[in-house]
C-alpha cells in the first residue's frame, strides 16, 4: 500500500509552503495541473495559484507542469505560469516523469516533489519513479466519469487521514 500513500497531505497547493520544500533539500517540483492548480469545473487558474507557482520559482525551485491532458488550456496554464509542460503523461506511467525530469536538467541525487490530486495517477506515478509526492485535495467535486470511480477507491485509502489546511 505504500505506493499508493502520498508523502503529505494538504487541502490546497496554497497549504504547501515553497520555503519549506528548499528547507526539505527539493529542488524540483512536478505538478499536476487538473483539480490540483485548477479547478476542473472552470478551467481557470486562480490568482492564488499564480502567485504560489511564482513563490515556487522566487526560492529558486525549479517547475514543471505534467498532465495527462493535451488540450489548449494546459497549455495556456504553462504560459501564464511560465514554466515548461509535458502533457499526454500517460501518468502512472514514468515516461512522462523522466521527461520531465530531463525539461529541468535534473541531475543524479537532485530530490524531486510531485504534487498531484490523485493517488492512481499522481501518487502511484511519483512513487514508481522515486520521488515523493503531495496529494491536494481536488478543487472541484466536476470531474471525468472514470476519474469519479477511482476517488471511491481513494475515499478508501484516505479514510482515517484529514488533509492539512
Amino acid at each position: 500500500m505504500a505506493f499508493f500513500t502520498p508523502d503529505d497531505y494538504v487541502s490546497s497547493v496554497a497549504c504547501i509552503e515553497p520555503a519549506s520544500l528548499v528547507e526539505q533539500g527539493f529542488s524540483i517540483v512536478l505538478l499536476d495541473i487538473d483539480n490540483t492548480l485548477v479547478p476542473r469545473d472552470t478551467r481557470r487558474l486562480p490568482d492564488e495559484v499564480r502567485d504560489w507557482v511564482f513563490c515556487l520559482k522566487a526560492q529558486g525551485l525549479r517547475v514543471c507542469l505534467l498532465s495527462n491532458n493535451w488540450h489548449k488550456t494546459v497549455f495556456e496554464h504553462a504560459e501564464a505560469l511560465d514554466v515548461p509542460i509535458v502533457y499526454k503523461a500517460m501518468k502512472p506511467l514514468p515516461f512522462a516523469y523522466q521527461k520531465a525530469l530531463d525539461v529541468l536538467s535534473c541531475q543524479k541525487g537532485e530530490k524531486v516533489v510531485c504534487v498531484g490530486d490523485q493517488i492512481i495517477t499522481d501518487v502511484l506515478g511519483a512513487h514508481l519513479c522515486g520521488l515523493s509526492v503531495i496529494l491536494v485535495e481536488p478543487q472541484a467535486q466536476k470531474d471525468l466519469w472514470y476519474t469519479l470511480l477511482f476517488r471511491r477507491f481513494e475515499r478508501l485509502l484516505l479514510r482515517d487521514r484529514k488533509p492539512r489546511l
